[in-house]
């Protein structure tokens, strides 16, 4: 078995969901949940098949959202992993609990716009994700200023009353 880490390869405003699922009837469920969740969202969908054909799923509803997402997913090319790419001002947060209840979802690696390295463990028989790697280290502990900051930024867009 051999370790290796595959960057994703996106622009740094555009957050994008990666999990684990199932089954191939997970494209158009997880689909159908995202559009439910938020009306109008711009996004791509991939899903990596581990048996028969093994191709790469796809559905969205922005071009450049898909074209991230399958491409990212054939870098990645780790049996049932699939990722989501939302478009500018769409956030994660949205829809992070409709894509939980998907019944072909085993898990979220993780939901972020941060630069992002995925783990993948490579053996004879395929690629499976280990973890991720989601931005970058704490540079310490959040004062009584970066707490002000933190409330009043929350609240400024919106997520907070």
């Amino acid at each position: 078995m051999q370790l290796t880490t595959v960057r994703i390869d996106k622009p740094e405003a555009i957050n994008f969901i990666l999990g684990q699922t199932h089954f191939i009837k997970t494209v158009e469920d997880a689909h159908e949940a995202l559009v439910n969740a938020v009306p109008g969202i711009k996004f791509g969908l991939a899903f990596c098949e581990a048996s028969g054909k093994c191709l790469v799923r796809w559905t969205g509803t922005d071009a450049a959202m898909i074209e991230l997402a399958q491409k990212n997913a054939l870098a990645i090319g780790a049996g049932h992993a699939f990722l989501v790419f939302l478009g500018e001002g769409f956030f994660p947060v949205n829809v992070l609990n409709a894509l939980k209840t998907v019944p072909e979802v085993c898990r979220i690696f993780c939901a972020t716009a941060n630069p992002t390295e995925v783990i993948v463990a490579v053996t004879d028989q395929g690629r499976g994700i280990v973890g991720v790697v989601d931005g970058f280290p704490p540079k310490g502990v959040e004062g009584d200023q970066d707490i002000a900051w933190r409330k009043h930024f929350l609240r400024q867009i919106g997520y907070k009353l």
